[in-house]
């Protein structure tokens, strides 16, 4: 019976774009809708900076993911240019360094050198791609599904201390979306840490602690500008 293994590295791209945007969504609009509340101001203010909040961070995320991604993807294409013109004019030289390869890699040298010969002759820019330059299919930049995840989630993860500010009593938007969002939070870095394999309890520490920071820090600014005014 054939064992086939179930690995998590296919959804690096996918799923940091995903925990990112979410978490973001959720301590970023949840610390904003804390500080304007802790200011003593209308539920229409408070949801008003919400949206506005929801709206400019999913553009945000998703502006930036695209432009960082597109970097790291402009980098890779430019290093596999390079690797297909060395290929192309010194291809014993390009051997002779994927030899070296998998010799520090543990192989003898006899044995590295006819691996090395045999995937070159199979697909040389991939054997040099993946093992020289580090580059995959799995880890590839992809600007595109990074930006829209991204955006995506955020959107998300900004709704649920939204909703919750429109749904709950006006005097108590702070404690309530504060409780609640350290809550979705919890379940966020438990789903996130499910899905890539890692410890649960870490990742509901980790995401908790830094969400009950951000918004205990907004909520002393929002209430030192209300008792200014």
């Amino acid at each position: 019976m054939q064992n086939i293994e179930r690995h998590r590295t296919d959804r690096i791209g996918w799923l940091r774009a995903a925990v990112l945007g979410a978490n973001d969504g959720i301590v970023s609009t949840a610390s904003l809708l804390v500080g304007v509340a802790a200011a003593e101001t209308t539920r229409e203010s408070i949801l008003l900076a919400g949206v506005a909040g929801l709206v400019a961070g999913a553009m945000s995320m998703a502006a930036g993911e695209y432009v960082s991604v597109s970097s790291q993807s402009d980098t890779e294409n430019a290093d596999l240019t390079r690797e297909r013109a060395e290929l192309a004019t010194t291809p014993d030289l390009e051997l002779a360094e994927l030899t070296t390869v998998y010799v520090k890699r543990g192989l003898d040298d006899a044995l590295a050198l006819q691996v090395a010969k045999q995937l070159t002759a199979h697909d040389a820019l991939g054997a040099h791609s993946r093992d020289e330059l580090g580059i995959s299919d799995t880890t590839a930049a992809r600007p595109i599904q990074a930006a829209l995840t991204s955006a995506a989630t955020f959107a998300i993860g900004a709704s649920l201390p939204l909703t919750t500010a429109f749904l709950v009593p006006e005097k108590e938007i702070s404690i309530i979306v504060s409780i609640l969002s350290l809550g979705f939070l919890a379940i966020l870095g438990g789903i996130s840490a499910g899905a890539g394999g890692a410890p649960i309890a870490r990742a509901v520490a980790r995401v908790t602690f830094w969400g009950a920071i951000a918004m205990a820090a907004t909520a002393g600014i929002g209430a030192l500008f209300g008792v200014a005014a």
